[in-house]
């Protein structure tokens, strides 16, 4: 069995707790490899050429960065049976471990290499994969912004979160958009926030997909209707905590289906959210692919 540790030096705080001396500790045999990426999707096309070289082999990878450099490490090695993924969660949103109770199970990196594998869904987004979760409205309107103003003074840097809510608040309480679930029509005209989760949590601590079930071969999809600024505000706490499906306060705003496919076509600028990463396109597809990848699961995981 080969050991693949593909770390991002920019996620995060740029710490790995992953070194040559501590796998040359746990491997004596040296049959382990760090590669440190270059830039966006290096992961993808390094990972996607090692599982080709290691065909046929036992071959495990590990993603050692936040919920993009998952991503990228997952959608390289899609469609490969001999290959599992493992998550070294040092991003930091860390979304998806959170379906399985947080980051430290995973940070124990003995535990993580003898760890047993299981079989989870992905999503396909137009011509791409996402782990964790796609979503758009509201959440993208705040993560393009984050994007935009984290470099500037004043309202960058820590504040850039913080400065894209506000800015958000005033600008994408309502986004346009036609959604269709397993050809039910969910949303005609315009909404406030859209999640299609395969994962529990999104933005951090959002548990956006409280009844999420990442094997069951099913899109969790919750849709809120546009809602003034103040009623937001009274319920956003509610919806961050996973209670908005229980809660009625929620009835009238809340949409929620368990789906296999879902149709999203919007105006020209339109973007979606997969895994923290924006992808545009006025016509979205997402798609469940059952048990698509083997993913490492150490003692200690627990499911959502």
């Amino acid at each position: 069995m080969k050991h693949v540790f593909i770390v991002n030096p920019s996620a995060g705080t740029g710490k790995c707790p992953v070194t040559r001396d501590m796998l040359s500790g746990l491997c004596p045999d040296k049959d382990w490899e760090i590669y440190t990426t270059r830039g966006p999707l290096d992961a993808t096309a390094y990972v996607k050429a090692l599982c080709s070289k290691h065909e046929g082999d036992e071959l495990r990878v590990y993603a050692c960065g936040g919920d993009g450099t998952l991503n990228e490490v997952v959608s390289g090695a899609v469609g490969f049976e001999n290959v599992s993924v493992g998550c070294c969660p040092c991003g930091s949103g860390n979304d998806y471990v959170k379906y399985y109770g947080g980051s430290l199970p995973f940070t124990d990196i003995p535990a993580l290499m003898r760890a047993q594998t299981r079989p989870i869904d992905l999503l396909r987004v137009n011509d791409r994969y996402a782990v964790n979760a796609c979503h758009f409205g509201f959440d993208t309107a705040v993560a393009r912004t984050m994007s935009a103003v984290k470099g500037k003074p004043l309202i960058g840097g820590r504040r850039a979160y913080s400065s894209a809510i506000v800015y958000s608040l005033f600008t994408a309480m309502r986004t346009s958009c036609v959604i269709s679930a397993d050809g039910e029509l969910i949303c005609p005209d315009s909404m406030l926030l859209c999640t299609l989760a395969n994962g529990s949590h999104v933005g951090g601590s959002f548990k956006c997909a409280p009844r999420s079930k990442n094997n069951d071969g099913l899109i969790e999809l919750c849709m809120a209707r546009p809602v003034s600024i103040p009623r937001f505000a009274a319920l956003v706490k509610t919806y961050q905590k996973g209670l908005h499906l229980d809660d009625p306060r929620f009835k009238e705003i809340i949409t929620y289906r368990q789906v296999r496919h879902v149709d999203i076509d919007g105006p020209e600028g339109f973007a979606v959210s997969i895994d923290g990463e924006i992808l545009e396109g006025s016509h979205i597809s997402v798609d469940i692919v059952p048990s698509a990848l083997n993913f490492i699961v150490p003692e200690g995981a627990s499911d959502n």
